[in-house]
Formats: C-alpha cells, sequence, structure tokens
C-alpha cells in the first residue's frame, strides 16, 4: 500500500519528495504523461553487455538514456539524481538481493554505469483516459510482476527469462488496450501476452513474484506487458557480482513526456 498521500505531483515536485525521504511509495499514477524509467547501475567493466542486452531484448529493455561512468545527472531531466530521486532502491550481489534503501549516495562509485529503461507506468494514463479502469490504481496497490519462461536474448554475462507485469483488462477493451499500447513502444508496447498465466509459467496470479497482487474478474482477462524488472531477473540468475537497481513498482520520474 501507498505510504504518502500525494497525487499528480509535477514530475520535479515528486523527484523532491523522494530526495528527502518523504516519498516512498509505487510511482503508478503519479505526474501523468511522464515517461517513468527503471533503473539498472552496473560496473563499467559489464556496461556494454548490458547495453548490448538491451538492444537484443527492446521489448523488456527499451532504452530512454544510457548514462557516462560515474554521471548522476540524466541529460534528460537536469538537476535530477539518481543516487537519491527514486523512491526506493535494491543493492545486489553475486545475483543475491542484500539491501533495500532509499539513497545510494554511500554505494556511489566514479565506474558505475546507470541506465534508464522505460516503464509501462508510463501508458497507464493513456489506458485510463481511454476508459480502461486499471485495479492497482483504484485500489493503490502496486502493479502485480512475474518471472517467466519466456527467455531472453543473451549477451555476454546477461542472460535469463523475462518478466512481465498484469493488469486484469474486460474483454471488451482488450483490443483498445493493445492498440493504444503498441504506439508506445520506449515503454514496452504492445502486450506479450493475454490470456492463461500457465502458458508463460506463472503458476499462481495471486502469488506475483514483485507488487501485489489484484483479483481479476469473471469478464475480465490477465493482460501481460514486457517489464524493466526483467534486468534484476537477470542479474540475480547471471550471478552479477554487483549492480543496483530500483525496487520493483518504484520508478524515476523524468522530465520527458509520453507524446
Amino acid at each position: 500500500m501507498r505510504t504518502n498521500a500525494v497525487t499528480n505531483h509535477p514530475a520535479a515536485a515528486l523527484r523532491a519528495l523522494c530526495r528527502t525521504g518523504d516519498f516512498t511509495g509505487p510511482t503508478a499514477g503519479y505526474a501523468d504523461g511522464h515517461v517513468q524509467a527503471n533503473l539498472m547501475i552496473v560496473p563499467k567493466e559489464y556496461a556494454f553487455d548490458f547495453l548490448l542486452f538491451c538492444q537484443r531484448n527492446p521489448k523488456s529493455c527499451p532504452l530512454v538514456e544510457v548514462l557516462e561512468p560515474g554521471r548522476v545527472e540524466p541529460r534528460g531531466t537536469p538537476g535530477a539524481d539518481l543516487r537519491t530521486d527514486l523512491p526506493g532502491y535494491r543493492i545486489f550481489e553475486n545475483g543475491l538481493l542484500k539491501q533495500e534503501v532509499t539513497d545510494i549516495s554511500a554505494y556511489w562509485r566514479d565506474d558505475l554505469v546507470s541506465f534508464l529503461i522505460g516503464c509501462s507506468f508510463s501508458f497507464e494514463s493513456a489506458l485510463t483516459e481511454a476508459g480502461i479502469r486499471l485495479r492497482h490504481i483504484e485500489q493503490q496497490r502496486n502493479v502485480a510482476m512475474y518471472k517467466t519462461t519466456i527467455p531472453c536474448l543473451p549477451a555476454g554475462r546477461f542472460k535469463g527469462n523475462s518478466v512481465v507485469s498484469m493488469r486484469p483488462v474486460k474483454s471488451r477493451d482488450i483490443a483498445r488496450a493493445v492498440e493504444i499500447t503498441a504506439r508506445l513502444p520506449q515503454v514496452h508496447g504492445a502486450p506479450v501476452h493475454i490470456g492463461n498465466p500457465q502458458a508463460i509459467g506463472i503458476a499462481d496470479l495471486a502469488r506475483p513474484d514483485f507488487g501485489d497482487a489484484v483479483e481479476i474478474m469473471d469478464d475480465e482477462l490477465p493482460v501481460f506487458w514486457a517489464c524493466g524488472v526483467t534486468p534484476q531477473y537477470v542479474a540475480e540468475l547471471s550471478k552479477l557480482p554487483f549492480c543496483i537497481t530500483h525496487v520493483p513498482g518504484k520508478m524515476f520520474v523524468t522530465d520527458q513526456l509520453n507524446e
């Protein structure tokens, strides 16, 4: 559940709240119209392999921006600081989650390369404007995310399977949801799967690997989109020695607009 009562803050104001620690919740439903981004930070020695991984898997990892080693201010969002301006971060060592924090300044090194990756939260405002209701936003929950058996194309050290986000959609609205999101490939685009979750290796929709479960009504189908949490799963499976990511659902909100 969200721990803060802010709604629809402009992107810069929301980042300022993250920087002071006054906003620590999921960013779905906030700063509508702004591109939200997943964060993956790796040592320079792995940066080329991860860049290649993103290029080979653009559905899961649509690149928004890649920063130079040591840089913390994205060119597309002047004044921001990737060390402080997200609601939560994860520290991984040898593929294992070691810690969740709200500030990574103490972990920062000059050899770290930051990747901003498009997020499906960015297309949610387009869906709601079209009258497609999103239950996780209505219930103030994080979106449900699941590990799958959908393989990614490997690149150097990085290999593994995709993560997807799921939103229940009424059967009559599915074609419209596909059409709307297909226009936004920079934030994962059209769904990768609709219907039977077992077909992509998900055993139980009531038990997401990340985020919060939501009920699926009789007139709805689960619709699955590629998810920028995929690099975290790949880092786990690849036993990457060190990386920093966002906490799933707690994104970097950029100054860039979706359309």
